[in-house]
């Protein structure tokens, strides 16, 4: 029976294992892609009402990058903004993305360095290792919003993860799902693995070297 390396390895014809793998969080490694668009959209509906595109705009953002980028006139409303993300993110659940941990095991086991790229913060990764206290011992680093200047589509997260390694970014396979975080990767010069979640093949083909299709 193929392993989840044997998976990969078919699925990226043409390209060895990498001694480093750098994983998005949510919609790559946790399911919780369909949950924040709920969220967001019902934020775009409440202070964007005419913009219907807001939620899938801002995915793959970090919280500063929004606040920056929408709501940097109005500290009331980012008060209101982050007050109900942390409301929202103390009941949320994080269900994982089918076969993807098993991945992540598989390519520990095979002596490759594992971490998490996100671009979202201490606190919501706080919530997160509650729900799932194991998740930090998957991983040999975990690198979040606050580690870089610029957050993704910017390539820096990336960039620090392969200096943390001591490696050149094009020996990092990276493993997204969003356009901004898409676009980091192979800016980055790392070889990119395009996850089909909330994208199709067909977006993510142009943005990446390999489509994965599903992880299971």
């Amino acid at each position: 029976m193929a392993t989840p390396v044997d998976n990969l390895t078919i699925l990226g014809t043409g390209h060895d294992l990498l001694p480093v793998a750098l994983f998005d969080l949510d919609g790559v490694l946790i399911d919780t892609e369909p949950t924040y668009y709920a969220f967001w959209h019902k934020v775009g509906q409440d202070y964007f009402p005419t913009n219907t595109h807001f939620a899938a705009e801002i995915k793959g953002c970090s919280l500063v990058q929004i606040i920056d980028r929408y709501f940097a006139n109005a500290p009331e409303t980012v008060q209101d903004i982050k007050q109900r993300l942390a409301d929202f993110e103390q009941v949320m659940t994080f269900p994982e993305v089918p076969g993807a941990f098993d991945l992540v095991r598989a390519l520990r086991a095979k002596g490759i360095k594992t971490a998490i790229v996100t671009s979202s913060n201490q606190d919501k990764m706080r919530q997160l290792y509650r729900a799932m206290p194991c998740l930090p011992d998957l991983f040999d680093h975990i690198f979040t919003a606050e580690c870089v200047a610029r957050s993704k589509p910017a390539p820096d997260c990336y960039l620090a993860a392969a200096e943390h390694f001591g490696v050149a970014p094009c020996q990092c396979m990276v493993f997204e799902d969003s356009v901004n975080g898409l676009i980091a990767a192979r800016e980055s010069g790392a070889l990119v693995y395009g996850v089909c979640g909330s994208l199709d093949a067909e977006q993510i083909t142009p943005l990446c070297d390999v489509v994965v299709e599903r992880f299971a």
